[in-house]
């Protein structure tokens, strides 16, 4: 039955999930005795005062500790006001204090279990029972996944399979069947996801002021749904996620895609699949790049970063392409326009993986460029560890970059088969994402050190060049 999933959960904000080996509680304190004859010492009066006072002053620390990272879990505060502002059966109040003792009664973990997630704005996290997330990752790692990459098919087979999918629902008429929520509900629904798409991607949300309103509202709902699917494995949870979360997190996909919502932002989602044509592949091969990051922090050719790239990337350019529509009198075929589509969101990944090359290195112990071509240029996963930038490390960056670029002139030249009310909106991101590359190159290749950004006045100053070449498209 269409509409809300009758088990869903009011939307809350947890409280700091505890890990395996987390300290247990300390025991009650033992109570002290004072002697039976005559009045206490002054000594004892103290004692007995003091020990109250401590305890109070413990939980109050306590208490505030709680609050500061409950509040820090908040994306962003218009937002949370935005995602509280009017109570619905879909989002109800919650008294803090309620909160928080039920949180102390029922330890939170972000793993998986046989509970439903909870959310809040993009932030997702799971209640689970007791269980060891790293024995859980290490049974699904060696034996699923070990079995799975032996059988990995290539890059270019996924991706085509996606595509054909893709053009195979756009081409079939079917019945629209909308999700069964009042109007006032959706509105607020779609409300929360404009406002997490304005705090995290100001510079495409300004450009989807452009397209028609029912079309901004699905890719509001897109782009939130793979907002907080990347979280899930790059956010404040991330070192508790483990495979089982990404099943359930799959699950609940499926869900939404037969028009059960869990949450708010989950029924914007599920009223985008029924208006549009946009077909379950990309999301599910999203899901399935996230997982490549629970158990893989190196990659040996470019084949291997390809289908990453794709997969948590290009993916996008599937979902939202039957949304944002392709012209009329294109010249190109749906083929070749989703191939240009997953060609920019690759583009974007590996602009954004040049970027943060040594912050990935030391942070996240993660390296994601090609093993091989590191080698062939005379350089190891050493030199990126100890920031050593020369001729060799600049030569290679010099390899890399060209390669973005590649995949931004692909991308480029299927924008101008886009519905003329997107072209900007697409083409402006990638334009100031290309300029992140000039800033490498004026970094003098140093992104182990520096990390290249663009500043908010040439973001501005490159939109009106944006336009210009979307016209000329």
């Amino acid at each position: 039955q269409a509409g809300l999933c009758p088990q869903a959960h009011p939307p809350v904000v947890l409280a700091a999930p505890r890990c395996a080996g987390s300290r247990p509680p300390a025991p009650p304190p033992t109570p002290r005795t004072h002697p039976t004859a005559g009045s206490p010492s002054p000594t004892n009066v103290t004692s007995r005062m003091s020990m109250p006072t401590r305890t109070n002053r413990a939980s109050t620390l306590l208490a505030t500790i709680a609050l500061l990272h409950t509040a820090s879990a908040a994306i962003n505060p218009a937002v949370r006001r935005a995602f509280h502002s009017t109570p619905l059966p879909l989002q109800k109040q919650h008294n803090v204090l309620q909160r928080r003792t039920r949180l102390q009664r029922f330890p939170m973990r972000a793993v998986g279990g046989k509970q439903q997630p909870q959310t809040v704005g993009s932030q997702v996290a799971i209640n689970t029972p007791k269980t060891n997330p790293y024995e859980e990752f290490i049974q699904s790692q060696f034996q699923q996944g070990s079995q799975k990459r032996r059988e990995r098919e290539p890059t270019q087979d996924v991706m085509m399979r996606a595509i054909d999918e893709q053009i195979s629902l756009m081409n079939t008429n079917r019945e629209l069947t909308p999700i069964k929520l009042s109007p006032e509900q959706l509105e607020h629904a779609y409300k929360v996801a404009e406002e997490i798409t304005d705090e995290y991607a100001k510079t495409f949300s300004l450009g989807l002021r452009l397209m028609d309103e029912e079309k901004q509202k699905a890719v509001w709902a897109v782009y939130v749904w793979c907002r907080r699917t990347d979280e899930l494995v790059d956010g404040s949870i991330a070192t508790h996620i483990t495979p089982t979360t990404l099943n359930r997190w799959e699950e609940r996909l499926d869900q939404i895609f037969e028009g059960k919502a869990f949450d708010e932002l989950d029924a914007t989602l599920a009223d985008t699949a029924a208006k549009f044509p946009v077909a379950k592949a990309g999301f599910k091969d999203m899901i399935e790049g996230m997982r490549m990051d629970l158990y893989k922090a190196r990659y040996q050719n470019f084949e291997e970063l390809k289908e990453y790239c794709y997969r948590v990337a290009g993916t996008v350019g599937l979902m939202t392409t039957p949304i944002m529509g392709i012209a009329k009198d294109s010249k190109l075929s749906s083929q070749e326009v989703l191939n240009a589509a997953v060609s920019l969101g690759i583009a974007l990944q590996l602009t954004n993986i040049l970027r943060d090359v040594g912050e990935d290195a030391l942070t996240r112990n993660r390296i994601y460029l090609p093993l091989d071509e590191l080698e062939s240029f005379g350089l190891t996963e050493a030199d990126i560890f100890a920031g050593t930038v020369d001729d060799r490390w600049r030569e290679f960056m010099k390899f890399q970059i060209k390669r973005a670029r590649h995949y931004f002139e692909i991308a480029k030249h299927g924008i101008g088969s886009l519905d003329p009310k997107v072209r900007w909106a697409v083409w402006a991101a990638g334009r100031v994402y290309g300029e992140i590359l000039n800033s490498i190159e004026e970094n003098d290749y140093d992104n182990l050190s520096r990390r290249a950004y663009v500043p908010r006045w040439k973001k501005f100053a490159l939109l009106p060049v944006a336009f210009v070449q979307t016209l000329l498209m």
